[in-house]
């Protein structure tokens, strides 16, 4: 089997897999690498592509994050803004980001992944709410009005427990 032909196998038998589990779209941006931690922890993977990436053992919803980086990391973009801060911090804090009990960031190279560090969901809100307050008043004049914050390497080391 040439090189082409071996990848037209492995990416036809991705795709049957994924139906076969109702995974959805192993080709949709970061999906297949949600997919591969959430079988490395055992977890559930999400039918949806909305709300929770996966469920944990013990049924709760979960978020996944990776990077192919150097160093592992979280992004959260594309925050939808709220009409005050009051109503921001709810919105965060129940709909989306407080709902998930553990975040999960994973970094990913050329054999896998690399390591992965969970974070409780009431520590990432934490880290993430003065981040997001301080671009809150200028949000609506950007290009994208939408708000986003990273947890970095030192804050997933100080609040997270490294669990690969």
């Amino acid at each position: 089997m040439t090189p082409e032909q071996e990848y037209e196998s492995c990416y036809t038998r991705m795709n049957q897999i994924c139906k076969e589990q109702s995974w959805g779209d192993p080709f949709s941006y970061a999906r297949s690498r949600e997919i591969f931690t959430a079988n490395k922890l055992g977890h559930s993977i999400a039918t949806t592509f909305s709300g929770a990436d996966a469920f944990n053992k013990e049924g709760q919803p979960v978020e996944y994050k990776s990077t192919i980086g150097k160093k592992v990391q979280g992004s959260y973009t594309g925050i939808s803004v709220q009409e005050n801060w009051d109503e921001q911090e709810r919105y965060i804090r129940t709909e989306k980001i407080g709902k998930y009990v553990e975040h999960y960031y994973s970094r990913f190279d050329e054999n896998g992944i690399a390591e992965i560090w969970s974070v409780p969901g009431h520590k990432v809100v934490d880290i993430l709410l003065p981040k997001l307050k301080k671009k809150f008043p200028t949000v609506l004049t950007k290009k994208d009005p939408r708000l986003s914050a990273n947890v970095t390497l030192n804050e997933i080391q100080k609040y997270g427990t490294r669990v690969l």
